[in-house]
This record gives C-alpha cells, sequence and structure tokens, in this order.
C-alpha cells in the first residue's frame, strides 16, 4: 500500500477498501445493545480483519496468540454498551426524543471510536506486512508485541480527529444506526440480541464504499502514518 498512496490520481487500492470494510462493521458492534455481547462482536471483528491483512500476504495460519496481540483485543469496553446496559436493567428509558438524541450522540461516539480503532490498526498492519515485519517465523515471537506497540504510538502522534469527523457524518446518516437506538429505547427491557437483516449488508457494503474514496483523498494523513510508525518500529529494533 505504501506504492498506492503516493499516486496523485487513480482508483483506491482493493485492500484499503477491506480495511474500510473492517473498520465500519467495527464501528456497528456497539450497536449490539447487550453488555459484554457487543464486545465479543468487537473482538471477533477486529481479529477477522487481522488474519485477512495476514492472509493477504501468505500468512494463513497466524497463532491465536498473535491474532490476538494484533486485533488489541483487550481494547474492546464500549461505552455506549455499559450505560445502555445499565439503564436497560434498571427499565429508566421511556421512548423520549430528548431520550434518542441522547442516545443517538453516545452511540455515534461510540461507533466512532471503535471505526476509527481498527481503521489506524488495519491500516498500519497492511503496512507492517508489507515491509517486512512480520513473517511466519517471527509472529512465534516477540514481533506483534513490537508491530503492537509501534502502531498504537504511530496513533497517538497523529491528530485524528479529520477522520474521526468524517467517521462520525458517515454514522450520523446510517438508517441502520438510528433504527438500532429508536428500537432499544421502545423496548428497554429486552434482553435479546439483534437479529441481522437483509438490508444490513448492503448499508455497511455502502458505507465502506463511501468510506474508502474519502480515505483515498487523504493519502497524505495515511503516508504520515506510515512515516510515524516506520520511526517506532525501528528504534524497537
Amino acid at each position: 500500500m505504501t506504492e498506492s498512496t503516493s499516486k496523485p490520481s487513480g482508483a483506491p487500492p482493493p485492500q484499503l477498501g477491506r480495511i474500510a470494510l473492517h473498520a465500519v462493521a467495527s464501528g456497528l458492534a456497539p450497536l449490539i445493545p447487550i453488555p459484554f455481547l457487543d464486545e465479543y462482536a468487537l473482538r471477533q471483528v477486529r481479529e477477522r480483519m487481522v488474519r485477512a491483512v495476514l492472509a493477504e500476504h501468505g500468512l494463513t495460519s497466524p497463532p491465536p496468540k498473535a491474532v490476538g496481540i494484533l486485533a488489541g483485543s483487550h481494547v474492546t469496553s464500549t461505552l455506549g454498551g455499559q450505560l445502555l446496559g445499565f439503564f436497560k436493567s434498571m427499565a429508566l428509558l421511556p421512548f423520549r426524543k430528548v431520550w434518542r438524541r441522547a442516545f443517538l450522540v453516545l452511540w455515534v461516539k461510540d461507533c466512532v471510536d471503535m471505526a476509527s480503532y481498527s481503521l489506524h490498526h488495519g491500516y498500519l498492519l497492511h503496512h507492517a506486512v508489507a515491509r517486512g515485519d512480520l513473517s511466519a517465523r517471527s509472529l512465534e515471537g516477540d514481533a506483534p508485541n513490537k508491530v503492537h506497540d509501534a502502531i498504537l504510538a504511530a496513533c497517538k502522534e497523529v491528530d485524528s480527529r479529520p477522520i474521526n469527523q468524517l467517521l462520525g457524518r458517515l454514522f450520523q446518516g446510517s438508517k441502520l444506526l438510528i433504527k438500532e437506538v429508536t428500537q432499544a429505547l421502545k423496548t428497554p427491557l429486552v434482553g435479546q440480541p439483534r437479529v441481522p437483516e437483509k438490508e444490513e449488508d448492503a448499508e455497511v457494503a455502502s458505507l465502506a464504499d463511501r468510506l474508502t474514496e474519502a480515505l483515498w483523498e487523504k493519502r497524505g494523513y495515511l503516508t504520515a502514518l506510515q512515516e510515524r510508525y516506520e520511526k517506532h518500529i525501528g528504534s524497537a529494533r
């Protein structure tokens, strides 16, 4: 992806689209209004993303421990899921417009945080594997920890607000998110996982396509992100 991001024009590389798809899926995980179930779904999406990125480079049987480290599986708690679970148990959510707006804001923030984390980590993981920072042999050792630490350090040094604002606009316009907020407020005592509907895959794909195109217009940001990662992974060796 390093060479692709330097091109002044052209279509986004397919790997960017796949990372965007996983990022959107991560962002929609907080829509599951059941404490811990949303966190489980988020871990699953992130670990699938890691396996997909590794498989693109021929690393088809990564150790589960390495996958968990690279996916940041320990970073799973979503504020929306925790608060919504509390309110559900206390039956304190009468369906009023003020609650709907408040929870929409809360949920959008959760969606943005989860999607942004997965997007940055997925992009830099792809860059790391393309550089040769991970191999079938090094996945068995300490390399996953070093790569993950370098990714975290790189992300801390960039101003992610433009990307988060972009994600916020995407999720605010999501019919799926609005529908889930409405349903959760209407039935605060229902403790069943949500059932995916047919049109959800189409909306997720649409959001991912829009995200990919928007990211491709911010290639300078992605290049700067790569440079910071390279600085930190270099000092870790």
